[in-house]
């Protein structure tokens, strides 16, 4: 087990969120589950809490209820190599009740944050030239979902 896991309070639809999850990454994989047992707090036999893994990232999940929310001050970045990941990343999360927004953010179903976004971006963005770190920052402020071709021409100038 890792030293620092992420842990996600679900508002009792964390076995509907892995499910998706597993649809959306096709290496996500079940650690364990653990059920609510007769002195609660949650229905017994409800799943209570769960550990798994997407991307080789593990993640702990609790089915807590309604008392908290996910914000977009957190948030999981997925690096993208091609266009054709970005677009996949960007379609899939979004899908069913997600929220597609600026800049390579959006939220799935289950109001959690990801930016799906490109190396080669943050890469542009620290360039010593700052005239191009620039005109890539302005690039990058006009899109929802990240485009590759449209950074690296902003790069070019």
């Amino acid at each position: 087990m890792k030293k620092i896991l992420p842990f996600l309070w679900f508002d009792n639809n964390l076995q509907q969120a892995m499910d998706f999850y597993k649809s959306v990454f096709s290496d996500f994989t079940i650690v364990y589950t653990n059920n609510y047992g007769k002195e609660g707090p949650g229905a017994e036999g409800l799943l209570m809490s769960a550990q798994f893994k997407m991307s080789d990232q593990e993640f702990m999940g609790l089915n807590g209820g309604p008392h908290f929310k996910f914000t977009e001050a957190v948030s999981f970045f997925i690096n993208c190599d091609t266009q054709d990941e970005i677009d996949y990343y960007w379609e899939k999360l979004s899908a069913d009740g997600g929220q597609k927004s600026r800049c390579g953010w959006l939220k799935d179903q289950f109001g959690l944050s990801w930016q799906v976004c490109t190396p080669v971006l943050g890469q542009l963005l620290a360039d010593a030239d700052r005239q191009k770190a620039s005109r890539v920052m302005q690039a990058m402020m006009q899109m929802d979902k990240i485009d590759i071709a449209k950074i690296e021409q902003a790069a070019k100038g």
